[in-house]
């Protein structure tokens, strides 16, 4: 007996034969299709895992971190700020140049996010700074040691490229390749110049991928290292003549170098180097009150990352180190009447906010927590005795002649003898 074509009988021989090719066919059709979209599926999600165990990796490590990169430590601020920016912004910048200046001196923003200020002082000086790294001028921040320049050139970088460990630290012993590139002489002994060999150097990176590459201590450097920056900051290229290539600056890339001409050991910069850049010069706190409020945010900072007793009951004494650095540093007390020596080091603000803190861990670890005179005694004479000679004599006689005749100075004037004896 024969069945019909459409038979569904499992033994017909006929439906087997004509119809089940295009069956099978149609099945595999449908199950590399199915299992197309499930690796796709199962890649996705992998890369979804992936991306989310990373970005909770790199939180956590900036949570342990002691003193964490800028876009880590303020990135809730970054965030809000991208968010609430409307504004233009150039090439690669994570944010305009408006929001950059409102990230480094504060404010509010209209969801009622806080920004806290990374810089006091002149609102002006950090306008020029945002703007020139929005043309192709490159920024150098110049200042007596202290002054914020590293600090201020953290920041914009994070708030600008999102990255501010784009970084070159300068110092007498800088080579040129820490600049340019460098080579991998394992890979380059056993396969010859290639990329595989090529070793990018931050600026190299930054170039490539239109950042903001930071150079700290420029005028430590030697001077034949400073000026390999010269063709990278007036033709925006990088050549590698091993390869018989070149690196081209994409737009976005710019670069920031620190330098003071107070420290000995410096090397100056070359006209045509200089050239290259604005310069931007970073004072020192015009005001007692201002420096007091810098040396008090950025001691509170540090030390909630050490667990450190809060400022707020120790800021008689920063009051007290802010106005004997500020006297001794401008050689005369804060009412004009009395000339003082000056001692041979510079006193910055960075140098007392390391006493504070110096003197707030003392307080936390053998004392009862309290911030006093006698726990900034110690820092606060090394700080100001760096010649042992020349040094104790000027503090000495700011001791006796100033400190002594205080009479609300009484507690502080006995600590200070005690560590000077």
């Amino acid at each position: 007996m024969t069945l019909p074509a459409h038979s569904t009988d499992p033994t017909d021989t006929a439906d087997t034969t004509i119809e089940r090719p295009a069956g099978r066919a149609a099945g595999k059709t449908v199950e590399k299709a199915i299992g197309k979209t499930a690796d796709k599926a199962v890649a996705k999600a992998i890369g979804q895992a992936t991306a989310t165990a990373t970005a909770t990796a790199t939180a956590e490590a900036a949570e342990r971190a002691l003193r964490p990169h800028a876009e880590d430590a303020f990135g809730h601020e970054l965030t809000a700020l991208a968010a609430a920016d409307d504004r233009p912004r150039p090439a690669r910048w994570r944010l305009s140049p408006w929001a950059v200046a409102t990230y480094l001196l504060g404010g509010t923003l209209p969801d009622g996010t806080v920004i806290t200020p990374k810089y006091v002082g002149p609102r002006r000086i950090v306008e020029v700074a945002v703007t020139t790294l929005a043309t192709d001028r490159a920024l150098l921040l110049l200042g007596v040691p202290g002054t914020a320049k590293t600090w201020v050139s953290e920041h914009l970088a994070a708030a600008v490229s999102g990255d501010s460990t784009l970084l070159v630290q300068g110092t007498a012993g800088t080579p040129e390749e820490a600049i340019r590139y460098g080579w991998n002489y394992a890979e380059l002994l056993a396969h010859g110049p290639s990329r595989d060999a090529l070793v990018p150097s931050p600026v190299m990176r930054a170039m490539a991928d239109g950042m903001t590459a930071r150079v700290e201590e420029l005028t430590r450097i030697p001077a034949d290292v400073q000026d390999t920056l010269i063709t990278i900051l007036s033709e925006k290229t990088l050549p590698i003549p091993e390869l018989g290539e070149e690196v081209q600056a994409v737009g976005g890339f710019n670069l920031i170098a620190t330098a003071n001409d107070r420290d000995r050991g410096v090397n100056e910069l070359s006209s045509a180097l200089r050239r290259r850049f604005n310069t931007v010069v970073l004072p020192l706190p015009a005001t007692p009150e201002a420096e007091v409020d810098i040396v008090a945010r950025r001691v509170d900072q540090i030390g909630r990352s050490l667990d450190l007793p809060a400022v707020p009951e120790g800021v008689e004494e920063i009051r007290r180190v802010v106005t004997v650095f500020r006297e001794l540093r401008d050689g005369v007390t804060t009412d004009g009447r009395t000339k003082l020596k000056s001692p041979s080091g510079t006193l910055s603000t960075a140098e007392a906010i390391s006493v504070v803190t110096g003197g707030l861990a003392l307080a936390a670890h053998f004392g009862d927590g309290v911030l006093r005179a006698g726990d900034i005694a110690a820092g606060l004479l090394g700080a100001v005795v760096r010649d042992p000679a020349a040094d104790r004599v000027v503090w000495q006689e700011y001791l006796e002649t100033v400190v002594r005749e205080r009479h609300d100075w009484k507690d502080f004037y006995r600590a200070c003898r005690e560590v000077s004896a």
